[in-house]
């Protein structure tokens, strides 16, 4: 017969590992690092956004490599604290904490819930969660940035192909994860999908406007 107590703990641990990824997620790299090397606000420069792209837009490249990874970074770690912190949990706490780290990227507590567009920390989670799935969508971002250097055009094909895959690498409670993390992606790229559309969209290392 199960122990009530063992699914109670469970559940708790579930809802800690959210809460946690969430304040993990919610570092805001991008204006914490522009801030400290004397660039000024990065929420009032370029698209006042607080992700590696709009950092680049300073013209700092080291600087939006570091966000880069820190951004990615956070959200890999969330994953892997709660994979091989408490295993016992199994296989669903990495992804509620990889979730919980893209909402607190995305909507971060400290900046009245107006954070980043969540692309390198979804890769980063994706990573950590399943290598393949990960590489091959950072491979899907770099191959459309090469070939027609917008970063938004990039970001929104391979989050929509992570799904994909997901699917055929790792099964479906990947796959259903991605899809999550890709809808919000998407619903954070609005603006960009329309100035897309209208031909406005700036390109990688090209000042907004």
């Amino acid at each position: 017969m199960a122990d009530p107590a063992a699914g109670f703990d469970l559940t708790w641990l579930h809802l800690a590992g959210l809460v946690l990824g969430y304040l993990l997620g919610s570092i805001p790299f991008g204006l914490l690092l522009t801030g400290a090397a004397g660039l000024g606000d990065i929420r009032k420069i370029g698209s006042g956004n607080i992700g590696a792209t709009n950092v680049l837009r300073t013209g700092n490249k080291p600087l939006a490599l570091a966000t880069l990874l820190l951004d990615g970074g956070k959200g890999a770690a969330a994953v892997l604290v709660a994979r091989y912190a408490f295993p016992e949990a199994g296989p669903l706490l990495p992804l509620i904490a990889g979730g919980g780290a893209m909402l607190g990227h995305l909507y971060p507590v400290w900046l009245g819930f107006k954070g980043g567009k969540g692309v390198a920390t979804s890769l980063g989670t994706l990573l950590a969660l399943d290598w393949r799935v990960g590489a091959l969508a950072c491979a899907t971002w770099l191959l459309v940035a090469l070939l027609f250097r917008y970063s938004s055009l990039s970001a929104l094909v391979a989050l929509a192909l992570a799904p994909v895959f997901a699917w055929f690498l790792a099964g479906p409670a990947l796959a259903i994860f991605a899809i999550i993390v890709a809808a919000l992606v998407w619903w954070r790229h609005r603006e960009n999908i329309r100035r897309l559309l209208k031909g406005e969209e700036p390109k990688i290392g090209q000042k907004k406007g």
